[in-house]
């Protein structure tokens, strides 16, 4: 398992949902795709990349001058702990309150999400325990 630090803000998610899709990428592309658009200097893209790279989600290759970033954790592993965590900080300490609140907002906004996530518990429930 691969330890690693998430992301912490919606610039450092970008860089590195920017390389999921990329494969890999120089400081230099990764600058055009996302920090031009932002208005952003060369330095912050490149401290954001050092940062990720500190953290343990992108590890770097060197190719000739440059050096090139690619992620170290598939997408799905971080999607899975960011999901956790603000869940976490949703739900609090005593979730149950706060998931019968959540079951009807989701009912609100879309009822057939509800059916999807009943069977997606049953798949899970029957994945879990082999019934």
């Amino acid at each position: 398992m691969t330890r690693y630090r998430l992301p912490a803000d919606d610039l450092e998610y970008a860089v590195l949902a920017t390389l999921w899709e990329l494969g890999s990428a120089s400081v230099r592309e990764l600058h055009e795709q996302i920090g031009v658009p932002q208005d952003l200097v060369y330095t912050t893209t490149a401290k954001v990349v050092d940062r990720l790279r500190e953290k343990g989600l992108i590890q770097r290759q060197r190719k000739g001058a440059a050096f090139l970033y690619q992620s170290r954790v598939a997408r799905d592993e971080v999607e899975r702990a960011r999901a956790r965590n603000a869940l976490t900080r949703l739900l609090g300490s005593t979730p149950r309150a706060a998931v019968a609140a959540l079951v009807e907002a989701v009912d609100d906004i879309d009822p057939t999400l509800l059916t999807e996530l009943e069977q997606a518990l049953a798949a899970r429930r029957k994945a879990k325990h082999g019934a």
